[in-house]
This record gives structure tokens, sequence and C-alpha cells, in this order.
């Protein structure tokens, strides 16, 4: 009887341990979480109270907590993906295909027509006032010159 083992084909995949069984990441984000979470406790415990020191404690530590896994989701690590984020709340969506809605163009063409129409009637009558005074103008000053 031979008892197998599976290793892994990829060994890039496999972090390289620091101290016991943790990475360098792992002690980087216990030990940070330590260094800011335990004085943190000890300072407001008296003020505040034991539990309520320690729930603080906890949301303060919680950050990072985040970072202590190597890759969260889609390989990728957690300040990366907080940056992914960030950017894509920040920039406005760009919407690679929008539609022509032709109903919209029909009327705008319609409404062109319209003001088209309106202008040339607009020119029409102010020539046919001027050629009027002018032949109003004439006529006065023929009949004034008899």
């Amino acid at each position: 009887m031979s008892i197998s083992v599976a290793t892994p084909k990829d060994l890039s995949k496999i972090k390289p341990k620091f101290i016991g069984n943790f990475t360098k990441r792992q002690v980087f984000s216990l030990g940070s979480a330590a260094l800011i979470g335990f004085p943190f406790y000890f300072l407001t415990k008296n003020a505040i109270g034991t539990d309520a020191a320690a729930i603080l404690m906890v949301a303060v530590m919680l950050p990072f907590f985040l970072f202590i896994t190597d890759n969260l989701r889609y390989g990728l690590p957690a300040e990366k993906i907080i940056v992914l984020m960030w950017r894509h709340n920040r920039l406005p969506g760009i919407r690679l295909y929008q539609a022509e809605n032709l109903f919209i163009q029909l009327e705008e063409r319609e409404k062109l027509k319209k003001e088209v129409l309106f202008l040339e009637e607009k020119a029409r009558s102010g020539r046919k006032q001027r050629k009027r005074s002018s032949n109003d103008g004439a006529g006065k000053d023929r009949k004034t010159e008899k």
C-alpha cells in the first residue's frame, strides 16, 4: 500500500514562511493590529469601561485583519482590491454603446423644418412691408412734386 500526497504543480503559489507558520504579510498585519489595538484598549478602559473599550478595540483592529490574507478575491491582495474599488467609484461611468432613438431625431427634424418655415415667412412678410413702404413713400413724393 502506498500513500499518495497531492503536491501543487505551480510552486509560485506557495508563500515562504517567516515566523512559525506565518508569512511576512501576516506577521506585519497582526503586529500592527496589536500595536494599535492594545494601547487603545488600555488607554480607554478606565474612561468608558472595559466592555465598550474591548468592542472599540476590535473595531480599531478590524482593518488590519483585512490585510492578513494574501489573496482575497480574483487572486488580488486587499490593498489592490481597495484601490480598484476606489478608482471605480471615483471615475464616472462610461457607456460603451448607446442606442440612437430615431423618434427623437425625427422630432428634431420637424422642429427644424417648422423653424425654417417660420423664418422664411417672417422674411417674406418683412420684404412685403418694405416694398409697400417704399412704394407708398415714392408715390407720395411724386404727387407732391407735381
